[in-house]
């Protein structure tokens, strides 16, 4: 098959659903297929990677961000045109594979339509709980996003969907696919329940088979001396709550380690708060680093804390500590039902003063579990739930479903 996805950035930038996107194409070609990806052109640093891969097929864009990392391409007739142009000279395409949420969301079902073609889309976000934590004006955004849907899909399915927020937009998009798909067992359920589609096929966003397995080949057999270990890792933005998680880590008063991986834009308050809190002995700012090298900080701790809460449509690094062996602390009930076993759960009530004390609390009983050796185990099924090749073989029975029809 040849199957083109279509991404709202480019996937050789950073973020979890680029990786997740980069992975697939890799192990789709390994299995003997085509994958071609429309994304919008890239301007930074990041320019510079991979620039003629024969599978990427860029879309002129504008960068978005102070970095220029990002970029956004307007859904019109000329990116139509281009794209049109981009694929005469590949194999015929058998599939559309919708990434996308925005601007290449709607070029991904403007190309379907013109060219008769099946198209699966996979939700790698919550719109509804992004917009309300990134931006002031939650409300006003999606009446501009859901008019702009009408527009830009105006004479498709999508353009006559009515309703004004978030899961309007997202059914105005779904009304297009063949079968749409979800990271987590939750958000599918949250999809359904929402009218977006019915029914949400579950795929995870897996991890590299042959990554797993060098990793998990230099774990140590005994636990390294000392204090409790613990690793937060994530974007620093509000709705991953790294602020409340160190005032936790601050309540729950117990001798432990803590290393946090990542940056973004509270990296500064974060520092503020260790300072104020008296908290430099316990807590280390780690920086970005290299994703094996993340993964080899994972299997040396003793547990994951996942802080964010109602915000994932997964939330990968609890799975990418279950596969290592490493259990978590899990804030969002939905994650931790997610995962089943290896899980501290936090109380999470509606207040953050709640919730932070909830955390404090799940620290504790971690600290104290890890300290005499019966820290909980992961669920063995996840590490091999979890490989990119037993999450490539279920998406491929999804697309083979939704193409033969269309032969």
């Amino acid at each position: 098959m040849h199957i083109v996805m279509f991404a709202d950035q480019h996937v050789e930038t950073l973020g979890g659903a680029q990786v997740s996107m980069r992975l697939q194409r890799r192990f789709l070609e390994r299995a003997g297929h085509t994958v071609t990806v429309v994304a919008p052109r890239r301007h930074g640093a990041r320019a510079a990677i991979n620039p003629d891969d024969p599978g990427y097929l860029d879309v002129p864009s504008i960068p978005v961000t102070a970095d220029r990392e990002y970029g956004f391409s307007w859904p019109g007739r000329r990116a139509d045109a281009l794209i049109d142009r981009g694929m005469q000279a590949r194999p015929a395409v058998d599939l559309v594979h919708v990434q996308a949420d925005f601007w290449a969301g709607f070029l991904g079902y403007r190309f379907a339509a013109r060219h008769g073609l099946p198209a699966v889309h996979t939700m790698h976000n919550h719109v509804d709980a992004g917009l309300a934590a990134n931006t002031p004006t939650p409300g006003a955004v999606l009446w501009a996003l859901n008019a702009w849907r009408r527009v830009a899909l105006r004479g498709l399915p999508g353009g006559a969907v009515r309703g004004w927020d978030a899961w309007a937009h997202l059914r105005g998009l779904a009304i297009g696919a063949a079968a749409v798909t979800a990271p987590s067992s939750h958000f599918a359920r949250r999809l359904e329940r929402h009218g977006v589609f019915d029914p949400v096929d579950v795929v995870w966003n897996g991890i590299d088979d042959e990554l797993l397995d060098a990793v998990l080949a230099d774990v140590p057999a005994e636990r390294r001396p000392g204090p409790p270990r613990f690793v937060w890792l994530g974007r620093m933005s509000p709705e991953k709550r790294l602020l409340p998680f160190l005032e936790a880590v601050a309540e729950a008063g117990v001798t432990c380690e803590v290393e946090v991986i990542g940056g973004g834009a509270q990296l500064a308050p974060a520092r503020r708060l260790v300072a104020r809190r008296g908290l430099e002995r316990t807590v280390r700012f780690a920086g970005r680093m290299p994703y094996e090298q993340v993964l080899h900080r994972l299997a040396d701790a003793d547990a994951l804390v996942q802080t964010s809460i109602g915000f994932e449509t997964q939330g990968m690094t609890p799975f990418e500590a279950a596969s290592l062996g490493t259990p978590s602390v899990v804030s969002d009930p939905d994650i931790a039902a997610e995962l089943g076993a290896g899980v501290w759960r936090a109380d999470s009530p509606a207040d953050e003063p709640g919730r932070v004390r909830g955390l404090a609390a799940a620290l504790r009983r971690a600290a104290a579990d890890i300290e005499a050796g019966t820290a909980p185990l992961p669920d063995p099924g996840i590490g091999a739930e979890f490989r990119q090749s037993s999450r490539t073989a279920a998406m491929l029975a999804i697309y083979d479903r939704v193409v033969s029809p269309a032969r």
